[in-house]
């Protein structure tokens, strides 16, 4: 897969090539070159709130499709588990429930909430039984205030994901946010899920698709921080706008910042405004289709629907155009890649970076 060599010097790269977003082998390949070992979004801790709640889900459904659950004890303690009996594999729980304990109803194996191995009608004859093998499997879970992460194998510590991020917004409430599902919408684009993430991670296009955006944006100071499998595009409002009121310990103090958009590798956008939180979730579904799901989360409802982070709907409409004309585009006979604005894409030249560093 040599083909998705990136340059690291952005002024003579060229961008990756079409195949990735064509191609079904590069797709299949990307479930576990990309997404097994990434960090993944779950939700929040309000699924599970009191003890022994349980809550299944599946992972990146239609895509990864990993059945998994989560759980918590008696001492206020959360666990994400396999949602896979380790008998013959049948789902244990098929909806949100409270329990005391996991029972397969196949045929009865039984589990503590942490997922240990209790007990197993009709195995007393067999050898070496149990052993570790018989727990479900416990996965990493990782929490930044209500928010919950996860992934598939611990190559990655969540640090380096999520890192930067909880520094630079330390001071933003999170603990404070509330699912407002009544705010929240599921799009379905007809696009590579990779086309949709390049779109976000750029603010090179602004001026061009979004005219509502850029009334309240002052394009001129719009900058990107680029970290390890993160960025950062600095939304600085324009005087007047509704902005934050950041901390004199925050370093963009003294700015008029309408917006922090943070995306984390590969297909995780977080976008902060003086409201809230609007967690933009890309997932794969087709080479050229993927879900990408609007999570809303309020903390200040009085600033609800003004500044950056008004009019969502508008914005991901106008997105999708976009994207789903490049990905009619890409298959063109006469285009296989392109160049980069030095100035502003940097982040989309990061994205293409890393995909070329997993898939090698």
């Amino acid at each position: 897969m040599a083909e998705f060599f990136i340059d690291p010097d952005i002024s003579k790269a060229k961008t990756i090539n079409t195949d990735f977003y064509t191609e079904q082998k590069f797709y299949e390949a990307a479930k576990e070159k990309i997404f097994v070992s990434s960090l993944q979004f779950i939700g929040d801790t309000d699924l599970v709130k009191n003890p022994g709640d349980t809550y299944p889900f599946t992972l990146l459904e239609n895509y990864l499709d990993e059945p998994l659950l989560l759980t918590k004890d008696k001492q206020n303690k959360i666990y994400c588990l396999s949602n896979v009996c380790t008998h013959r594999g049948n789902l244990i729980v098929y909806e949100p429930c409270k329990l005391n304990q996991l029972k397969c109803r196949y045929h009865g194996r039984l589990f503590s909430i942490d997922g240990k191995f209790i007990s197993m009608p009709e195995f007393k004859e067999v050898e070496n039984f149990p052993t570790e093998d018989d727990n479900l499997h416990q996965l990493q879970l990782n929490n930044w205030g209500k928010l919950l992460f996860t992934s598939l194998n611990n190559e990655y510590k969540f640090e380096d994901f999520f890192g930067e991020m909880m520094q630079r917004m330390k001071w933003f409430p999170v603990h404070q946010l509330q699912f407002k599902k009544e705010l929240s919408a599921d799009y379905y684009v007809n696009a590579n899920w990779a086309l949709y993430c390049e779109n976000y991670l750029e603010g090179f296009h602004i001026p061009f698709v979004h005219a509502g955006l850029n009334q309240v944006l002052d394009f001129g100071e719009y900058t990107t921080e680029v970290f390890r499998y993160s960025n950062l595009q600095l939304g600085v409002g324009k005087k007047g706008d509704v902005c934050f009121e950041l901390p004199q310990t925050s370093p963009d103090y003294g700015k008029e910042i309408a917006a922090y958009y943070f995306w984390v590798f590969p297909n995780m956008m977080f976008n902060f405004y003086p409201w809230g939180l609007s967690i933009n979730i890309v997932e794969p579904l087709e080479v050229s289709k993927c879900r990408v799901r609007f999570l809303t989360y309020v903390s200040d409802e009085s600033k609800f629907g003004q500044g950056a982070g008004s009019g969502l709907n508008t914005v991901e409409l106008e997105d999708e155009e976009v994207v789903q004309n490049v990905q009619k585009g890409i298959r063109s006979r006469f285009y296989k890649y392109g160049r980069y604005s030095v100035k502003r894409e940097q982040g989309t030249h990061h994205f293409h970076s890393l995909i070329a560093k997993f898939m090698q």
